[in-house]
């Protein structure tokens, strides 16, 4: 066989990426901790929310090398004078959240 037809594969070195899953608590948080040394500088976090009834909007509301903290807010929808408006939000308990942070350049 050729060199290099063998079908054996080399990943080329990349950033670091972690992924988690949470539940947020009570007051709509959940923290993420990622493995030790796993990032020099806080990571680029994406935010994924599970499926929900309703209305639901996510902030990072913390980010360091060590760990990640996600606050969720939902809102359900009114009609007010037959225009649709979303109600004030509160704290969104019980929700699935999925992170990916990936080391920053």
């Amino acid at each position: 066989m050729a060199a290099g037809t063998d079908g054996s594969y080399a990943r080329p070195p990349g950033p670091r990426v972690e992924a988690a899953r949470g539940v947020t608590d009570g007051s709509g948080n959940v923290t993420f901790t990622w493995p030790p040394g796993a990032f020099a500088a806080p990571p680029v976090v994406t935010i994924g929310l599970q499926g929900a009834a309703g209305f639901r909007v996510h902030s990072i509301t913390g980010n360091t090398a060590a760990a990640t903290t996600v606050n969720v807010q939902a809102s359900t929808g009114v009609t007010l004078l037959g225009i649709g408006v979303l109600a004030v939000g509160g704290p969104a308990a019980g929700v699935t959240v999925h992170a990916h942070a990936v080391a920053a350049p």
